[in-house]
Protein backbone atom coordinates (compact mmCIF):
# COMPACT_ATOMS: atom_id res chain seq x y z
CA UNK A 1 0.00 0.00 0.00
CA UNK A 2 1.48 3.10 -0.72
CA UNK A 3 2.49 6.19 1.33
CA UNK A 4 -0.80 8.47 0.11
CA UNK A 5 -3.08 5.35 0.68
CA UNK A 6 -1.77 4.69 4.07
CA UNK A 7 -2.35 8.48 5.72
CA UNK A 8 -5.79 8.19 3.86
CA UNK A 9 -6.95 4.88 5.50
CA UNK A 10 -8.48 5.93 8.66
CA UNK A 11 -8.10 4.60 12.19
CA UNK A 12 -9.99 1.63 13.46
CA UNK A 13 -12.84 1.85 15.89
CA UNK A 14 -11.78 1.59 19.48
CA UNK A 15 -14.30 -1.36 19.88
CA UNK A 16 -12.94 -3.00 16.82
CA UNK A 17 -9.45 -2.97 18.15
CA UNK A 18 -11.03 -4.21 21.48
CA UNK A 19 -12.80 -7.16 19.39
CA UNK A 20 -9.63 -7.83 17.64
CA UNK A 21 -7.23 -7.71 21.45
CA UNK A 22 -9.69 -10.48 22.49
CA UNK A 23 -9.36 -12.55 19.49
CA UNK A 24 -5.08 -11.71 20.11
CA UNK A 25 -5.69 -13.42 23.62
CA UNK A 26 -6.74 -16.40 21.84
CA UNK A 27 -4.52 -16.62 19.51
CA UNK A 28 -2.14 -15.78 22.02
CA UNK A 29 -2.30 -19.59 23.74
CA UNK A 30 -2.05 -21.27 20.46
CA UNK A 31 0.97 -19.27 19.81
CA UNK A 32 2.08 -20.51 23.50
CA UNK A 33 1.03 -23.86 23.57
CA UNK A 34 3.80 -25.97 21.92
CA UNK A 35 6.82 -23.75 23.94
CA UNK A 36 4.66 -23.94 27.24
CA UNK A 37 4.33 -27.52 26.77
CA UNK A 38 7.90 -28.47 26.51
CA UNK A 39 8.42 -26.17 29.06
CA UNK A 40 6.12 -28.52 31.59
CA UNK A 41 7.79 -31.48 30.40
CA UNK A 42 11.59 -30.28 30.57
CA UNK A 43 10.13 -28.87 34.88
CA UNK A 44 8.26 -31.79 35.26
CA UNK A 45 5.25 -29.10 35.81
CA UNK A 46 6.94 -27.51 38.77
CA UNK A 47 5.66 -24.90 40.73
CA UNK A 48 8.01 -23.72 42.78
CA UNK A 49 8.46 -19.90 42.59
CA UNK A 50 11.58 -19.91 40.19
CA UNK A 51 9.83 -22.26 37.73
CA UNK A 52 6.75 -19.94 38.01
CA UNK A 53 9.02 -17.07 37.20
CA UNK A 54 10.71 -18.75 34.15
CA UNK A 55 7.26 -19.64 33.06
CA UNK A 56 6.27 -15.82 33.19
CA UNK A 57 9.44 -14.84 31.43
CA UNK A 58 8.79 -17.75 28.92
CA UNK A 59 5.39 -15.87 27.93
CA UNK A 60 6.71 -12.75 28.10
CA UNK A 61 9.24 -13.74 25.27
CA UNK A 62 7.47 -16.14 23.29
CA UNK A 63 4.67 -13.25 22.82
CA UNK A 64 7.50 -10.55 22.23
CA UNK A 65 8.88 -12.92 19.33
CA UNK A 66 5.50 -13.33 17.89
CA UNK A 67 4.22 -9.80 17.97
CA UNK A 68 7.88 -8.03 17.16
CA UNK A 69 7.75 -10.62 14.22
CA UNK A 70 4.53 -9.65 12.41
CA UNK A 71 4.63 -6.27 13.02
CA UNK A 72 8.09 -5.66 11.71
CA UNK A 73 7.91 -7.87 8.89
CA UNK A 74 3.87 -7.83 7.79
CA UNK A 75 2.85 -5.09 9.93
CA UNK A 76 -0.56 -7.01 10.75
CA UNK A 77 -0.97 -10.42 13.50
CA UNK A 78 -3.77 -13.30 12.49
CA UNK A 79 -6.55 -11.42 14.44
CA UNK A 80 -5.17 -7.78 12.51
CA UNK A 81 -5.76 -9.65 9.51
CA UNK A 82 -8.96 -10.62 10.31
CA UNK A 83 -9.75 -7.46 11.58
CA UNK A 84 -8.54 -5.85 8.77
CA UNK A 85 -6.10 -3.24 10.84
CA UNK A 86 -2.31 -2.64 10.22
CA UNK A 87 0.14 -0.82 12.17
CA UNK A 88 2.08 1.69 10.38
CA UNK A 89 4.81 4.39 10.92
CA UNK A 90 3.71 7.32 8.47
CA UNK A 91 6.44 7.88 6.01
CA UNK A 92 7.58 4.79 6.12
CA UNK A 93 7.77 1.11 4.14
CA UNK A 94 7.01 -0.78 7.36
CA UNK A 95 8.12 -1.05 11.53
CA UNK A 96 11.43 -1.06 11.99
CA UNK A 97 12.88 -3.80 14.21
CA UNK A 98 13.52 -0.97 17.00
CA UNK A 99 9.63 0.52 16.63
CA UNK A 100 7.92 -3.07 16.82
CA UNK A 101 10.38 -4.00 20.23
CA UNK A 102 9.42 -0.35 21.91
CA UNK A 103 5.70 -0.68 20.55
CA UNK A 104 5.98 -4.89 22.56
CA UNK A 105 7.28 -3.14 25.34
CA UNK A 106 4.94 0.03 25.96
CA UNK A 107 2.24 -2.73 25.20
CA UNK A 108 2.14 -4.54 28.50
CA UNK A 109 1.22 -0.72 29.73
CA UNK A 110 -2.71 -2.76 29.10
CA UNK A 111 -1.92 -5.03 32.49
CA UNK A 112 1.35 -4.30 34.26
CA UNK A 113 -0.17 -1.31 36.33
CA UNK A 114 -3.02 -3.92 37.13
CA UNK A 115 -0.89 -6.48 38.05
CA UNK A 116 1.34 -4.50 40.37
CA UNK A 117 -1.70 -3.34 42.31
CA UNK A 118 -3.18 -7.00 42.32
CA UNK A 119 0.35 -7.95 43.90
CA UNK A 120 0.52 -5.13 46.45
CA UNK A 121 -3.00 -5.53 47.56
CA UNK A 122 -2.46 -8.90 47.26
CA UNK A 123 -5.80 -9.57 45.41
CA UNK A 124 -6.45 -12.88 43.66
CA UNK A 125 -9.41 -14.44 41.47
CA UNK A 126 -12.20 -12.27 40.42
CA UNK A 127 -11.63 -9.13 42.29
CA UNK A 128 -7.90 -9.23 40.45
CA UNK A 129 -9.13 -9.89 37.28
CA UNK A 130 -11.91 -7.08 37.61
CA UNK A 131 -8.71 -4.80 38.36
CA UNK A 132 -7.38 -5.88 35.12
CA UNK A 133 -10.15 -5.27 33.64
CA UNK A 134 -10.18 -1.35 34.79
CA UNK A 135 -6.60 -1.42 33.71
CA UNK A 136 -7.45 -2.31 29.90
CA UNK A 137 -10.46 -0.05 29.72
CA UNK A 138 -8.10 3.03 31.41
CA UNK A 139 -5.39 2.18 28.99
CA UNK A 140 -8.08 1.96 26.14
CA UNK A 141 -9.28 5.19 27.29
CA UNK A 142 -6.23 7.14 26.01
CA UNK A 143 -7.68 6.89 22.72
CA UNK A 144 -10.00 8.96 23.30
CA UNK A 145 -7.80 11.59 24.45
CA UNK A 146 -5.58 11.69 21.30
CA UNK A 147 -6.74 13.16 18.50
CA UNK A 148 -5.93 10.63 16.30
CA UNK A 149 -7.89 8.21 18.52
CA UNK A 150 -4.50 6.36 18.62
CA UNK A 151 -3.68 4.31 22.06
CA UNK A 152 -1.12 5.69 24.39
CA UNK A 153 1.62 3.48 23.06
CA UNK A 154 1.40 4.19 19.49
CA UNK A 155 1.32 7.94 20.25
CA UNK A 156 4.21 7.21 22.31
CA UNK A 157 5.96 4.95 19.32
CA UNK A 158 5.26 7.08 16.84
CA UNK A 159 3.08 4.28 15.08
CA UNK A 160 -0.68 3.93 14.20
CA UNK A 161 -2.96 1.41 13.93
CA UNK A 162 -5.31 1.91 10.16
CA UNK A 163 -8.49 0.72 8.56
CA UNK A 164 -7.48 -0.95 5.96
CA UNK A 165 -11.02 -1.35 3.13
CA UNK A 166 -12.59 -4.03 2.78
CA UNK A 167 -11.38 -7.16 -0.21
CA UNK A 168 -13.63 -6.46 -3.48
CA UNK A 169 -16.18 -9.01 -4.01
CA UNK A 170 -15.09 -11.59 -6.43
CA UNK A 171 -17.59 -11.24 -9.68
CA UNK A 172 -19.25 -14.23 -10.58
CA UNK A 173 -18.58 -15.07 -13.87
CA UNK A 174 -21.88 -16.32 -16.11
CA UNK A 175 -21.43 -19.78 -17.27
CA UNK A 176 -21.01 -19.62 -21.50
CA UNK A 177 -23.53 -21.65 -23.00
Amino acid sequence: MSTNKLQAAGTPAIGRRLIAMVYEILLGFAVLFLPFLIFEVATHASHTPLVEHMRQALAFLVLGAYFIHQWSVQGQTLAMKTWRIKVVVPGQAHLSLQAAVVRYLLSWMWVLPALIVDTALGLRNWTALGVVGLGVLAWAATALLDRDRQFLHDRLTGTRLIQLPAPEKKKKVAAQA
